[in-house]
């Protein structure tokens, strides 16, 4: 039990935007979906216990396994040729928790049960990543133009887009 200033205990599950659009395959995509799920839905029933939960969205993550996918000369097939050198790090995701954890009770039950961007955690609350770099969150221009968009256009047209474009993104 919780006395009335301390932080609250926080539930955090780690999930991403396979959750809320198509990604990789419907296994990926149900289970995300059920993680965020779980993370509102326990808010409501956990509140009275005075617990916190999130659902939390790393972006691009040089974990173990994908820099091994790197080394295998799997990973652009697998990713769509996203660009892991610009990925986040674990420790990046483990900072936003700390920052969580941190928070007034009041602060942290009022975002109980929300989905929150690692990247823009790091924003509101003032952290970097271990090189200190601050990520694009997964869900900016900064970050879906050069991974997605820009490909897909100099796919259609046979030519690159601009650099002038490229590099100024907002």
């Amino acid at each position: 039990v919780n006395d009335s200033t301390s932080s609250p205990p926080l539930i955090c599950l780690v999930s991403s935007f396979g959750g809320k659009s198509y990604t990789f395959n419907v296994a990926y995509g149900v289970g995300k979906a059920a993680i965020d799920r779980l993370a509102v839905d326990m808010s409501y029933q956990l509140k009275k216990h005075g617990v916190a939960t999130t659902s939390l969205y790393p972006g691009l993550v040089r974990t173990e396994a994908n820099l091994q996918m790197v080394e295998d000369g799997t990973w652009d097939e697998a990713s769509g040729n996203l660009d892991l050198s610009k990925g986040e790090t674990p420790a990046f995701s483990g900072r936003a928790v700390a920052k969580l954890v941190s928070l007034s009770k009041e602060a942290m039950m009022a975002r109980s049960g929300n989905v929150e961007v690692v990247a823009e955690l790091a924003k509101e609350l003032g952290f970097t990543d271990v090189d200190g770099s601050c990520p694009a969150s997964i869900r900016s221009l900064q970050y879906l133009l050069p991974n997605f968009v820009f490909p897909q256009v100099e796919k259609e047209a046979g030519k690159p887009v601009p650099d002038w474009i490229k590099n100024n993104v907002p």
